[in-house]
């Protein structure tokens, strides 16, 4: 898709978007916010331990906190997939 229209090879498209993924990645790693202009913003946010059940026994566990990357759309793309 992407090599197509910028008219390059694959190939280089797939390093540029792994270079991409990389810096995102390890900028969160940091807990740092990741704002892509027009896409939207990334960011760490901690969830609460909370109760649950185990789907085959039905046994209450407790889940534990744990660190989720959150996403939220920028106005481009929320009006674009409208």
């Amino acid at each position: 898709m992407l090599a197509g229209k910028l008219d390059m090879p694959k190939a280089q498209v797939r390093r540029v978007v792994d270079a991409m993924v990389e810096g995102v990645s390890s900028t969160l790693v940091r807990g740092e916010k990741v704002q892509v202009s027009g896409l939207g913003t990334f960011e760490v946010r901690k969830r609460a331990a909370r109760d649950g059940r185990n789907p085959q026994t039905g046994a209450k566990i407790v889940i534990p906190a744990r660190n989720a990357v959150v996403f939220k759309a920028a106005k481009p793309l929320k009006e674009a997939v409208k």
